[in-house]
């Protein structure tokens, strides 16, 4: 009895807390309803890193959001627009046995913001965002596989999860 009291007690002071679950709050304004997201720009040397971007950005709008992904930024009541300003690989591991590079760490660096349309005020703005991302590169001549693009589609995943997730909660 004394315990089931104790949990009781617990549980409701959990649930006046304050807290909720990540995810689940969304500050952009209610009168958009629709949301452009045009190709993002890219002032590096990795071609298809900002289409890649936009796309994923696009999916993680359409898969945990209630906007509509709209085409024609003319139509929307807001407009999503990133660009990549940098573009780095680095080397981090290296191979004993030939000396070259085995492992890359991937560094990109993105502008982001969403304005609304109609007042042409900014709704969320991010001028330097960071990710980061590594992959392996095979030794052996043989069996050798570019693990570079598959890198470069984990690394737009998790830049549209977080871009999304940092839109809703206004991170």
């Amino acid at each position: 009895m004394i315990r089931a009291a104790a949990a009781f007690s617990a549980l409701a002071l959990a649930a006046g807390c304050g807290y909720h679950v990540a995810g689940r709050a969304d500050l952009v304004p209610k009168s958009v309803k629709t949301i452009a997201v045009p190709a993002f720009g890219n002032a590096t040397i990795r071609y298809k890193l900002a289409d890649r971007l936009a796309a994923a950005v696009t999916r993680e709008l359409i898969s945990r959001t209630r906007y509509q992904v709209v085409a024609d930024p003319n139509q929307a009541d807001a407009i999503l627009s990133g660009s990549v300003v940098n573009y780095n690989a680095y080397p981090t591991v290296f191979d004993d046995r030939t000396g070259r590079a085995s492992g890359i760490l991937v560094i990109v660096h993105l502008q982001v913001s969403l304005q609304d349309r109609a007042t042409g005020k900014l709704i969320y703005s991010r001028p330097f965002l960071e990710f980061r991302e590594r992959y392996e590169i095979s030794v052996d001549q043989v069996a050798y596989f570019d693990e570079s693009d598959t890198a470069m589609q984990r690394l737009s995943r998790d830049v549209a999860r977080a871009v999304v997730s940092a839109i809703l909660e206004m991170f």
